[in-house]
């Protein structure tokens, strides 16, 4: 099961060099197994929509799954801002972040984002997929 970041699932509703990119990589994604979205990546997604009620239905015709964080994830995502606060991290990290690393890592083997080095820092060990544009 491989998971999506949010940046990527917006990238795929636009118009720009990034669209085929992402398009490219959840296509691949999807021929090797189930690929979903947590909680976080489902509200950041919802507001590219005119209608929250669009949200769901478009994810389903791309064929991505939704699947919740659970509590281990999210305790992971709270130790792992700890770990960031204590490195000197600033306030352009949040919660969000870290329970997209989280859920990726501990409940998928795999995480498609555009944002690779901060997920290969936090979260030894899982696998990243990083989309790249034309």
């Amino acid at each position: 099961m491989i998971a999506v970041d949010s940046s990527v699932l917006i990238d795929l509703l636009g118009e720009d060099p990034w669209a085929e990119a992402a398009t490219s990589a959840v296509r691949d994604a999807l021929h090797l197994g189930p690929v979903v979205i947590c909680d976080v990546v489902l509200a950041e997604v919802c507001t590219a929509f005119k209608h929250g009620s669009d949200v769901l239905p478009y994810l389903e015709d791309a064929g991505l799954g939704y699947l919740p964080t659970e509590a281990k994830s999210a305790l992971r995502a709270g130790e792992m801002q700890r770990r960031y606060r204590q490195r000197g991290g600033v306030l352009r990290r949040t919660v969000p972040d870290f329970l997209v690393g989280a859920h990726a890592l501990l409940q998928c083997n795999a995480l498609i984002t555009r944002d690779a080095g901060f997920f290969r820092d936090y979260f030894k060990g899982l696998k990243v997929i990083e989309p790249r544009a034309a």
